[in-house]
């Protein structure tokens, strides 16, 4: 399935709100849990960032070096 940015925005938006009811489109999706609506965030970002929609979230790498006294 093709998803779309307004679709993570308003996934994104509910979860910030706490609410399981998703708008968007003129559609409405009620998800059972927190938990399913992360994980249909975390698919709809996947799919997005595979279609070069989306860019990764950038990592960052530290290092910490011992020093001997």
């Amino acid at each position: 399935m093709a998803f779309t940015l307004t679709q993570l925005d308003a996934i994104e938006t509910a979860i910030a709100s706490g609410e399981l009811l998703v708008e968007y489109e003129g559609k409405k999706v009620q998800y059972r849990s927190m938990a399913d609506l992360m994980q249909a965030r975390n698919t709809v970002r996947a799919e997005l960032i595979a279609a070069g929609l989306l860019t990764p979230p950038a990592t960052t790498t530290v290092s910490y070096a011992r020093r001997e006294r």
